[in-house]
């Protein structure tokens, strides 16, 4: 299942218009808050998927019922560019345990690349709700090697990946390898150069947000 929040009108819709804008970017305060901002509605809509129970609660002039998630929420960040998104999706699920994720591009002379995971951070994942958040979804070969090592803590009840601006052919490799996954996405672009930047994207993520790395 695919959510694409850019096919409403609503104010993400200004949020990525100031990511992808080449001037505004480069304040790297307001791309961070940005990211952040984008997160905290991203986890909003994926909280309407939750299970809720109800529960009393005393105010001063009687008790009122009130529905409350039931079920445990495990955040997991790509780094280093998924930590503003992160953020934005603690400021919602204020309870919610932590994953950490650190890969990057192998590439190799003869033009192919690989994934390479250099340090896999989790809680215990079984039974509950897994978030993995990064905000740029390219090839899909992150996400799907992060699932297959987070599932190693435990299974999930459910897993959403959740990113900024997607690629259609990333959306299509992690629906392949994961098709129980549900994706949320700010945006789906068509194009994937041939070094898997998304076109038209926004640039690199971790460099915009914390300067260019050596």
């Amino acid at each position: 299942m695919i959510t694409n929040l850019s096919l409403q009108p609503s104010i993400v819709n200004r949020f990525l218009a100031e990511l992808r804008d080449i001037d505004i970017q480069q304040d790297r305060m307001r791309f961070r808050l940005n990211v952040e901002r984008i997160g905290m509605i991203m986890a909003h809509e994926i909280s309407k998927s939750l299970d809720f129970e109800p529960l009393e609660i005393e105010t001063q002039l009687g008790v009122a019922t009130m529905m409350i998630p039931s079920q445990q929420v495990v955040i997991a960040t790509i780094l280093r560019a998924g930590l503003p998104f992160h953020q934005g999706m603690l400021q919602v699920f204020d309870s919610a345990e932590s994953a950490f994720i650190a890969a990057y591009r192998r590439e190799h002379p003869d033009g192919s690349m690989e994934i390479q995971l250099d340090y896999v951070s989790s809680t215990d994942l079984e039974d509950k709700i897994l978030i993995i958040c990064d905000p740029m979804l390219a090839t899909g070969s992150s996400i799907n090697v992060a699932i297959q090592h987070l599932v190693r803590f435990g299974k999930p009840e459910a897993i959403h990946v959740a990113a900024v601006i997607a690629s259609a052919q990333g959306v299509e490799a992690v629906q392949a390898a994961n098709p129980l996954v549900h994706i949320w996405v700010g945006a789906i672009d068509d194009e994937l150069t041939a070094k898997s930047y998304i076109v038209p994207g926004l640039g690199d993520a971790g460099d915009l947000a914390f300067g260019e790395k050596l």
